[in-house]
């Protein structure tokens, strides 16, 4: 059972934004779409996120390792983020509700680092292991607003 638990910490976030991933691809129109400066090939995405949901993956089972009994908020902005997350992309490209978007993951920004501030308090390398994907939304949010813009 442990083993199992162990797992499904590690893998969730990866599961997941592969799903999501698999399900929107059709609905993806990053290439047709006028892009800000400094926007990345498409390739970029799917290798970046797959690094940032197994970093995701390997940070929260590594908090759970230590503190098997988190708090109900440690949980449930670990677990709020992921879902702002996943469901962004749906809001972007699925129903292209761009507007949506920004104000999504303005709050995507503000989940992750508060969980990056509850993380730091109690097991640093949760935190060092989230720098990349805190960063990375950063970046998407710049994108997203200027996907917004120019289009």
């Amino acid at each position: 059972m442990r083993k199992l638990k162990s797992a499904f910490y590690l893998l969730l976030p990866i599961i997941l934004g592969s799903l999501v991933g698999f399900f929107i691809s059709k609905d993806i129109d990053y290439v047709s779409l006028n892009l800000p400066l400094l926007a990345p090939p498409k390739i970029v995405f799917p290798i970046a996120w797959s690094i940032i949901y197994v970093l995701m993956g390997i940070s929260y089972y590594l908090f759970k390792r230590e503190f098997p009994e988190p708090t109900f908020k440690e949980s449930f902005i670990y677990y709020l983020q992921l879902f702002f997350n996943l469901l962004w992309s749906i809001i972007f490209f699925t129903f292209k509700a761009r507007l949506l978007a920004i104000f999504w993951i303005i709050i995507l920004d503000v989940l992750v680092m508060y969980m990056l501030y509850l993380f730091f308090r109690k097991k640093k390398i949760s935190f060092y292991l989230n720098i990349i994907y805190m960063i990375w939304i950063l970046f998407a949010t710049y994108l997203t607003i200027g996907i917004y813009l120019l289009n």
